[in-house]
This record gives C-alpha cells, structure tokens and sequence, in this order.
C-alpha cells in the first residue's frame, strides 16, 4: 500500500473532530457561554419577572402577554411582541454579537437598560462581551445629567381636542442648571394635522404614531404658557439619582421608537408611566388604568404610589399674568392698554392722561405683557412688536421700582384637589304629577355644575354620560339620554381678549311629539356665541345654534333647525352654583315645530366627591308643555 493512502485512511477519521475544533474556534466559547446564560434565565424565570415587562412594556393579555409597543425594530426576537421568554433569549443571545463598526447599534448600547437589568441578574463576565462602552450614550447622560425630575402639568386647553383634558411631561433636572435650561420629556402623536376634529378621530382609532422626545424645558414653557395660554404645575418627584440612571436608560432604548397613539388610552400620560415604573419598578401605575387615561388621573395615581410628596410650584401663563394684572386696572386704564397696542396713543404720552406713578407703572407693565403675548400668538409682526416694545420700555425704565410689591398672583386650588372624573348619580323627581326614579352614570369627565377645583369655571366635557328613568305609573323603564360627546366651552370676553365659545353635543335625547308622547330620537348640537364675566351675576352668554333631529317618531324622519340659547353660571359661595338656561329653537326642515326649553339647576356639595342638585325646567315642543323636577344625589368614583 502506498504511503499516501495510508496517510489518508488515518487521518479520515480525524476530520469530523478537527471540523468541530475549528469551528468551536471561532464561536463556541461565546455561544456556550450565553445558551448557559439562557439556561440560568429560564431556571430563574426572569421572563415573568415585573421589571422585564417594565421594559419590554408586556401587559397581560387573555392569551399571554402582549407589549404596547408597536414599532417592530424594538424587539430582538420574531415574536417578542407577544413571548417574554423568547424575546429575553434573544436579548441574551443578541449580548454577544460580535461589534460591527457602528458600536451604538449593537444590542448592548441600542438596549442598554436591558443588559444592565441581565447583568445584573445572570452575573454576566463582561470579558466575554465584544462591546465595553456606548459613547453616545454616555455623551447624552453627561449632557442631561440627571439629578432629579418633575412632573409638568399644562392645564385644559379647550381650543384642542388634544389638550381638553391636559397633558403631562417630565422635566429631567440637573444640580447645576436652572430649570429652564433643563430637559422636558414629552411623548406625543406625530401628525401635521391642523383640524382639530379629524385629529381627535384619528385619535380615537389609533392612526398616529407616538414617540417620546426630548426637548429644552424653556420651548414647552413658550409652547404652552405663552401660545397656548395654559397655566402650568410642577410636581417634585423624589425619585433617586440611582432611579433617574434607570429611567435615563429606559427612555434612550425608547428613541425613535413608536407605539400607536389613541386618545383615550395609550396617550401622553399614560406612556410616561413606564418611565417612572422603569425608575422605580416597586410601585404599580400602568395597572391602575383599563379603558381611558385622563393626565389628572396619572397624577392622582402617580401620588398615591408616594413618589410625589412636596406641594407643586404653580407656574401662570402669559394671559393669566396679563389677566390679573389687568384686574388692578380701571375700565379706563385698560383701554389706555388697548390704545397703545393699536397705535392711538404713544407710550410716552401715557403721564399725560395718569398722573400717579404706581398707575404709570401697572399700565406699562401690562402693556408689555400684553404686547409680548400678542406677538407670542403671531397677532402683531416682529418689527410692529419691537417698536412699540421699545417705547414701553424706555418709559418704564424712567419710572423706576414701585415703592411695594405691586403683583402677586395666588396659586388656584391644586388641580390634583378636585373630585374624581367618573360619575354616578340617583334621584327622584316629578314630570307632569308622574313619579319617577332617575340612575345615571358618566365615565368621564365634569360638567358647568361640578365643583371647579382645579377646571376652568365655564368647561363641560363628557363623553358616553347617560340616564335611566322609571316612570311609577307606566311601570316603565326607559332610556331618557345617551349622550356620545357634549362639550361646552365658555371663554369670557374682555376688552383685552375676545376668544369664541363653542359647544358639541351628539346622542340620544327623549323629545315630546306631536301626539304629546316622548319619544327617543337621535340630536346633533353644536353652537358658538360668546361669553362674559361680570363680578355680581358671574358668566352670562348666548348662542346660535343649529341642531338635527333624527327619528321614527319624527313624521318625516328628521327635523332640522336653528335656534338661540343663553344663561348665566354663578358661583353663589364655595359650595352653591347655579345655572339659569334657556333655548328656543325654530324647525323649518322635515317635520316643522318650535321647541323651548328653560331651566334652572343648582348644585349644593357635601364634601369633594359627592353634591346634591335640584333641577327645574319647563319645556314645549310641538305646542305640547310639560314640567319637570328632579332631585338628584351625585357621587364621583
């Protein structure tokens, strides 16, 4: 036999073994080390382990678990949208990826709250890894620099769908910045929608991508306080400096990702949540909610769980400073204001018309307070706002300090201290000598009659409210409303601002016919007018106000007219408000009739969460009249 074949009958043997070392060179020692790594998560079960789904945002399901977030590229396995267990495998697996030349991308820098959390965990020997630092990362935390946070609440905003019910942020705050120059943490939808109704629909379905950003402090100050005209609370968070790394973490693994945004739900409070249960995993927020998120909500939720304890800093906007400010004035001061806004008279001829100095003084205060918010909500040019600016300013700086503090602006009741959103309510009441018992329930939010607290006095929003009645001598159970959505906003006009009122309201409403018997129909009522305040009878308005009827009770099943409604809204002391109303409205379309209604409500409040009301009203439709009286007991949950 010759050499060569016996060369080759022994080693032939040895190739599969020598195809095993070579390949055990190249991986097995980082694949042996993580599938042990994986072996040791599941015996430890950290897939179920609440910090896990924390970061991963899993919520149980009917079927498992299933994360919120809805951006694929933040899952490292094909189904961790769905599996803990194999996305937490994958992560493992993912650690020891070989770095390529863009190291922010590997799994250990791109998930850095993860791997922190496993490292921790599974006592991972960072020697085995191929990527020691994340430079961007650590670049970010030294530009942040994260002491501590707040908790920013902006208040109702009525012109918005978006911001009726408020908005939170976190404020990321350092020991050597002021909080100005601070960053805001703010997650939003990402739409270039201008129509506020189509954005609320959209909303309401989950059509627009949420991200979380981040921003300086100072622009969501300009962006609410100055344009939006909405005050702004500040709620210390004491969360830890150890806390905030964990929460930095979190939210650099959430950059550029998004999850489907919906009004109710998944909003801006409630995905702010998981970055305050990623810096402190003991408490329990996110579970606190089933079916809508209100902001004023996450806050009560967010105190309870005792990482907020101080009282919050109470932040005015630009039209409240110019509001009170303008309180200080006579009716012939403020239009001195308005004259000078519009160029009528010079700055510098203001000593002529007021002697006093302290007057001098307020008048050229609130003239460029005025002025500043005028070109904040783009009603004046730059060019108009610096000229006239100037003026003022030159004569101020001649006046010199007042010789008392002249301003000082009280904080309203905490916006935190108020009853609870959802509501339930039992009462007895007479229609026509007919007895009847009346339950009602609303998921959200307050209307003109609740306690104001920490609402603006002239907002109603309510979303799915509606009533039962059983009528004693029908021995009847019927539907009285259902109401879709009914809003009204009722923004006083002054010499100084002239904002419009508006109203919506669409559901089922009992409506007298012809035959003189109720029937359920279907209404759409909208409106706009105006409103204002005067310090003895509190706001009065008035309205013009299309409305459809649609029904089979109805001849030609609809009717559709125009009508006209006023009334006054009175806080008689801190538990007594009353509401004078009256409607009349003329139907010329479908099935023609008039019908009026006139109503008188008062709310008397036994303690936060519950209130009394009596409610009388006189009504004629189809030439048919009744009256009414209820008694209702009201309790907030």
């Amino acid at each position: 036999m010759q050499k060569g074949n016996i060369l080759r009958i022994w080693f032939f043997p040895l190739i599969p073994i020598f195809l095993i070392l070579i390949s055990g060179y190249d991986s097995g020692a980082d694949t042996s080390y993580s599938e042990q790594l994986i072996q040791t998560a599941r015996e430890k079960k950290l897939c179920q382990e609440k910090y896990w789904r924390i970061l991963l945002h899993y919520k149980k399901t009917l079927s498992g678990y299933e994360s919120l977030i809805d951006d694929p590229r933040f899952f490292l396995a094909e189904d961790g949208k769905t599996n803990p267990q194999s996305e937490i495998e994958a992560t493992i697996t993912a650690l020891f990826a070989r770095a390529t030349e863009e190291a922010e991308e590997h799994p250990i820098c791109r998930f850095i709250a993860r791997y922190v959390w496993l490292r921790e965990k599974l006592n991972i020997d960072e020697s085995e890894l191929w990527v020691s630092t994340c430079e961007k990362f650590d670049q970010v935390v030294r530009e942040i620099r994260p002491k501590s946070a707040t908790l920013v609440f902006p208040t109702y905003y009525m012109n918005s769908p978006a911001s009726m019910f408020g908005h939170t942020l976190l404020n990321i705050e350092t020991d050597t910045k002021s909080k100005l120059l601070s960053h805001a943490v703010n997650y939003a939808a990402i739409t270039e929608e201008t129509n506020g109704i189509f954005f609320a629909v959209k909303g309401l379905f989950g059509f627009y991508k949420g991200y979380y950003s981040i921003l300086p402090y100072y622009q969501k100050i300009q962006e609410y306080s100055d344009i939006s005209q909405r005050d702004i609370w500040e709620y210390p968070l004491n969360l830890t400096e150890s806390e905030m790394g964990r929460m930095t973490r979190h939210l650099w693994e959430l950059h550029k990702v998004y999850t489907d945004y919906y009004f109710f739900d998944e909003n801006c409070s409630y995905n702010l949540l998981f970055l305050l249960e990623s810096a402190r995993p003991s408490v329990n927020l996110t579970n606190h909610f089933r079916f809508w998120v209100l902001p004023i909500d996450t806050i009560k939720a967010i105190k309870d769980e005792g990482l907020i304890t101080d009282p919050p800093a109470y932040r005015p906007s630009k039209a409240t400073k110019v509001k009170y400010k303008a309180s200080l004035l006579s009716a012939e001061q403020r239009k001195i204001v308005l004259d000078i806004m519009d160029g009528k008279t010079e700055p510098q001829d203001m000593p002529t018309f007021v002697r006093d100095k302290t007057e001098q003084i307020k008048i050229t205060d609130i003239a460029a307070e005025y002025l500043q918010y005028r070109y904040a909500m783009e009603e004046i040019s730059k060019s108009e706002y610096q000229n006239i600016l100037l003026k003022i300013l030159k004569v101020r700086s001649r006046l010199g300090k007042p010789a008392e503090k002249l301003y000082h602006i009280s904080p309203p009741p905490q916006p935190d201290n108020i009853h609870e959103t959802g509501k339930f309510s039992i009462g007895l009441g007479v229609r026509e000598g007919d007895m009847f018992q009346e339950i009602g329930y609303r998921p959200v939010f307050s209307d003109l009659l609740d306690g104001d607290y920490g609402y603006a006095e002239g907002i109603q929003i309510e979303f799915g409210s509606g009533k039962l009645r059983y009528y004693y001598s029908d021995k009847e159970l019927v539907l009285d409303t259902l109401n879709f959505i009914d809003i009204l906003s009722l923004s006083p006009r002054d010499i100084l601002f002239r904002p419009y009122s508006w109203k919506v309201n669409t559901g089922f409403v009992r409506k007298t016919m012809s035959d003189g018997d109720a029937s359920l129909v279907y209404r759409l009522n909208t409106g706009g007018g105006f409103t204002f305040h005067h310090d003895r009878i509190g706001l009065y308005y008035l309205f013009a106000e299309p409305e459809l009827n649609m029904g089979g009770a109805l001849k030609d099943g609809h009717a559709i007219g125009l009508g006209l409604s006023g009334g006054l809204l009175k806080n008689i002391t801190s538990s007594w408000k009353c509401h004078l109303s009256a409607k009349t409205g003329f139907f010329e379309f479908g099935d023609r009739h008039r019908a009026t209604r006139i109503s008188l409500s008062q709310r008397m409040k036994l303690n936060i969460q519950s209130n009394l009301r009596l409610e009388i009203s006189w009504e004629k439709s189809f030439d048919k009249s009744h009256s009414e009286a209820l008694v209702s007991w009201n309790i907030f949950f």
